[in-house]
């Protein structure tokens, strides 16, 4: 009898039940809400689904004896666990340039091509970045942490991680749920901002439709984005070389089946894997701390910053550009490198102006010219502060 009280009691002591703390339950019914956005608000489910069931998953608490430094083995930061190896490709480093290949084998840059000068507002949009980086100075971060702090505000959760797992990646599961979080809730975000800084007939301005791109132009222009911005920021090479890459895939027509896989099934794999090991990192001895809160301030920040200075800057354009060729500034706000949300909340707030001004194809250009900004961004800081 002794000996099954004795086994029920060391059965007990391996339980959840058994080592749950407030915490664990707080991250869960965090998870809970996240999967609750993505399914029911439908706001980047292919990445809040993932990291909210990571949450679930990461704060299942688990036995340990810190007497004997024995546990099950199984934990994301506990080596060799199965979950540990997955998140290598997190901590590593690995997972972003993967899903930059399949966003440059998805995106069409032709907008960007037709209107080149678009391009300064996704520039004008990476401010962000650099304002949170000066405010996480101020608020007592370390350089490489304010600069992996600073990148939320480029709304791209891959790049965010990339910068992290280099510069802090102690803090890297604070930033990289930071960053998707934001990136899901840019319409909440930018709307407001957007109405503030435009006037009713700011908002009317019509755009010239754009020229139509040649083949050849979108062959050559991955080459040359390359080269020109790699010779630039030679530390953004993972990146750049990637969104590039798969860029040339998509446009060369010749390599139609690695371009597929790399905007399919490539892209759908490493997503799920970076939102679930994303999520689980966030166990909650690990996450809940003052500088996680103070992270996700910072976060709000830095994208603030930059949808507004993308609408100002749209807005400054404007002073010096003549009647008929002025820039909607609503597409301001696309200058992030949320692809394509940020472009469809352009759209969206444009039509609610007027039911038949579309902005959408004008907005993808500072949107893609975003995620190159985006990744430059990185760059500039890895090589300063790496």
């Amino acid at each position: 009898m002794e000996n099954i009280i004795d086994s029920l009691q060391q059965f007990w002591q391996f339980t959840g039940f058994a080592n749950c703390t407030w915490q664990h339950l707080l991250m869960i019914c965090i998870g809970l809400g996240f999967i609750t956005l993505g399914i029911v608000k439908h706001w980047e489910p292919l990445l809040l689904v993932p990291i909210g069931f990571g949450m679930l998953i990461g704060n299942i608490p688990l036995f340990f004896d810190p007497e004997t430094g024995l546990g099950l083995k199984i934990g994301i930061y506990e080596e060799n666990s199965v979950l540990n190896i997955l998140y290598h490709g997190v901590k590593n480093g690995w997972y972003p340039p993967l899903i930059f290949l399949g966003i440059g084998a998805m995106t069409d840059f032709s907008a960007l091509i037709s209107q080149p000068r678009l391009i300064l507002i996704g520039a004008a949009a990476q401010l962000g970045i650099f304002g949170a980086y000066l405010l996480s100075l101020l608020l007592g971060f370390a350089p490489n942490e304010a600069g992996a702090i600073g990148i939320i505000g480029g709304a791209d959760g891959p790049t965010a991680i990339f910068l992290s797992s280099k510069l802090a990646p102690e803090l890297m599961g604070a930033i990289a749920v930071s960053a998707y979080s934001y990136m899901a809730l840019v319409p909440v975000i930018q709307k407001p901002i957007m109405l503030l800084l435009t006037t009713k007939k700011e908002r009317l301005i019509r755009m010239n439709k754009p020229r139509t791109v040649s083949q050849t132009e979108k062959i050559i222009f991955p080459i040359i984005g390359f080269l020109c911005t790699a010779f630039i920021v030679p530390s953004g090479l993972p990146l750049l070389g990637m969104l590039f890459f798969g860029n040339l895939l998509k446009e060369s027509g010749v390599t139609k089946r690695l371009a597929t896989t790399a905007s399919g099934p490539l892209i759908d794999i490493v997503t799920t894997l970076i939102g679930l090991t994303v999520g689980a990192s966030t166990q909650a001895d690990v996450f809940l701390t003052g500088r996680s809160a103070l992270i996700f301030g910072l976060g709000l920040a830095s994208f603030v910053i930059a949808t507004t200075f993308g609408v100002l800057f749209a807005k400054f354009m404007n002073v010096f550009l003549p009647e008929g060729k002025k820039i909607n500034p609503l597409i301001g706000n696309a200058g992030v490198s949320a692809v394509p949300d940020a472009a469809r909340v352009s759209e969206q707030v444009g039509l609610e102006a007027d039911p038949s001004n579309h902005l959408l194809t004008h907005a993808m250009a500072p949107n893609v010219a975003g995620v190159i900004g985006s990744a430059v961004a990185a760059g500039i800081l890895l090589g300063f502060l790496g």
